[in-house]
């Protein structure tokens, strides 16, 4: 796929125009976002990324377009799990809601960065040494395996890391918050607030989900340009998915199950090219292995919709279940009622 330098230069500039304005004036002031103000930007997120996608097809043919949306599907499930670990962040640290959109804000931008070091040392890798598709699948099937074993998405398995553990111990913080500022002075001390350890747990959230999402877009993709566009279409409108869907994040319980069968297909699918451009001496004496089968994008595609389809199903059939299974509380009558019996 070649894409123009003057392509990559409007395409960037764009897309970095609409994050700044996403961050710089519709988040300028820490507000939680209103049902009607998140779902108009999520539209207008998740329609620009399908007219991309189509632009894609319409310039450089269905191959190349159907890479997009499988990867973007993916990143973008990815980023929902992503998602779910900063609900679960925001929870445990109590952050108010009025301060939740700038703490997400600054964990968007955190992933963009992280992601995009992390797509250009995949795409310098790459370009050199063939054999590091073995160990990107490799290390995406040993992810898949264990996200499976964490089985539903629940509260009680979020574990702080140790980054988080040491900046809650050794520095000096306090409890309170002030407002969105991550430093807070009391008679004449300095203190991190709570805001700050956020801060620091958002960004080694996104910098270990950058681990996963860069391998599984290499799986599906080779070209930078897509691995790039696909990543930042994927964490559009993530702020204001979070406002909207509310507790509907934590009703898609299986949502790890479904990543897990997507990452560990991915991961074959990354061994299987490994072993088809395969250049190492020890494997088949550096000769490409020719029974190796390609995966079509056209079946990847396919098989992600149908994974992300079902467990979306399914963990939502499981929530309205567990739902309906819930004790419901008697309400004590009234007393306008207990006279009426008494009577």
């Amino acid at each position: 796929m070649h894409v123009a330098d003057y392509v990559w230069y409007i395409t960037v500039g764009l897309l970095l125009a609409l994050l700044a304005f996403d961050v710089f004036v519709i988040g300028r002031r820490p507000h939680e976002p209103s049902t009607r103000e998140s779902a108009t930007a999520i539209a207008f997120y998740v329609g620009l990324a399908v007219v991309f996608g189509l632009g894609v097809w319409w310039f450089s043919g269905g191959q190349y377009a159907g890479e997009f949306f499988a990867g973007w599907l993916t990143e973008y499930s990815l980023s929902v799990d992503n998602l779910f670990i900063f609900l679960i962040i925001m929870s445990r640290f109590g952050v108010p809601r009025k301060y939740q959109q700038t703490a997400l804000l600054v964990g968007i931008i955190l992933a963009l960065v992280f992601r995009g070091v992390f797509i250009a040392v995949g795409a310098a890798a790459i370009n050199q040494f063939s054999w590091i598709f073995y160990i990107f699948g490799a290390f995406l099937v040993y992810t898949a395996i264990h996200l499976a074993k964490q089985g539903e998405n629940d509260d009680e398995d979020f574990k702080e890391n140790a980054v988080i553990r040491f900046a809650k111990r050794r520095l000096n913080a306090t409890d309170e918050y002030n407002g969105v500022k991550l430093t807070l002075k009391q008679n004449g001390r300095r203190f991190v607030t709570p805001m700050a350890i956020v801060i620091i747990a958002l960004g080694t959230t996104d910098l270990l989900f950058a681990l996963d999402s860069i391998p599984a877009i290499y799986g599906l993709t080779q070209e930078p340009f897509l691995v790039f566009t696909a990543n930042v279409f994927a964490l559009m409108g993530l702020r204001q998915l979070y406002f909207l869907l509310g507790d509907l994040l934590r009703r898609l319980v299986y949502l790890s199950l479904g990543l897990s069968v997507v990452l560990a297909f991915i991961g074959v699918k990354l061994v299987l090219h490994a072993m088809h451009v395969n250049e190492l001496p020890f494997i088949n004496g550096g000769h490409h292995i020719d029974w190796a089968p390609e995966i079509p994008i056209w079946f990847s595609l396919g098989f992600i919709i149908v994974t992300l389809g079902i467990t979306t199903i399914l963990s939502l059939h499981k929530s309205r279940t567990l739902k309906a299974a819930e004790p419901v509380d008697e309400v004590e009558p009234s007393e306008p009622e207990l006279h009426h019996k008494e009577s």
